[in-house]
């Protein structure tokens, strides 16, 4: 049975490569970009099974309407895909008030109000899958991505909340974590030349220089692949609730929890000094 799907950033990227492996085996899509020209071709070759959607998800009441729209023109809603969002780059220092809030917006309380606006058909019909986009960056930190890491971290909280509030209602809940795909010409994005950067102060420049030796390092994964994978997902009886895709920072992500987990084990004698207890 054919699904309905609604998706942010669909003009590019993985959102562009989820919108075209559900529509060629013949699902329908709500696909929402801030410019949709870039959706034209789609429009050529699947017809009616596309339905553009101009629209940024920080303007709530857009997202809402759009929402409302694609219920009323497919009928049904049936994967929600929360993919919008960019990378702002510079040292917790570095960034201005407007930088965070700015990433923030997109990137978190864009993603909360798309699910707001599609919890409710979602309820009515008991059935659905919100699939999130997050990063290998919401799972593990590095220097000069503190803005986009908190925004990730954040979504990986909430969502994680929002599997357990919507189980009941028949809702499923996937927070997908990609590590590097080659979404731009073949290569992975470069943080520095195609994210948001902030204002550099040369106490970082070394740490520039790092991200700068690191940008690409890892291997790039297949974004037509990774689609294919989302395909699978969807339509699981039991998805997972999280899932890294890609293979290069499954390492890291290894580690970091081996080190959270020995650092609080290490230190468990603080943890009970703190709740008063006695220690031996």
């Amino acid at each position: 049975m054919s699904k309905v799907w609604f998706v942010t950033g669909s003009s590019r990227g993985l959102g562009r490569h989820f919108v075209e492996a559900a529509l060629s085996r013949g699902d329908k899509v709500a696909a929402s970009a801030r410019n949709t020209g870039s959706l034209d071709d789609l429009v050529a070759t699947y017809g009616g099974a596309v339905l553009p959607l101009s629209m940024d998800v920080t303007d709530r009441a857009a997202v809402f309407a759009a929402v409302t729209r694609a219920k009323e023109h497919f009928g049904r809603l049936d994967v929600i895909v929360n993919n919008a969002g960019y990378a702002q780059i510079g040292a917790v220092e570095e960034l201005t008030e407007q930088e965070l809030r700015d990433q923030m917006e997109t990137n978190l309380f864009g993603a909360v109000w798309v699910v707001q606006a599609a919890l409710p058909h979602l309820r009515e019909q008991g059935s659905g899958h919100i699939v999130q986009l997050s990063s290998a960056a919401g799972l593990i930190a590095m220097p000069l991505g503190g803005a986009y890491h908190a925004s990730k971290w954040a979504l990986e909280g909430l969502n994680e909340a929002l599997a357990r509030e919507v189980a009941g209602f028949g809702v499923k809940v996937t927070i997908v974590e990609p590590g590097g795909f080659a979404t731009r010409d073949g290569k992975n994005p470069d943080p520095l030349a195609n994210g948001h950067m902030a204002e550099p102060n040369p106490a970082y420049a070394g740490l520039r220089r790092h991200l700068a030796e690191a940008a690409g390092k890892q291997p790039a994964g297949d974004p037509a692949a990774a689609a294919r994978t989302l395909l699978k997902i969807v339509d699981s009886d039991a998805p997972p609730l999280r899932v890294l895709f890609g293979q290069g920072f499954y390492p890291l992500v290894q580690q970091a929890y081996a080190d959270r987990l020995k650092t609080w084990d290490d230190h468990q004698d603080l943890a009970a000094e703190a709740h008063g207890a006695q220690t031996l």
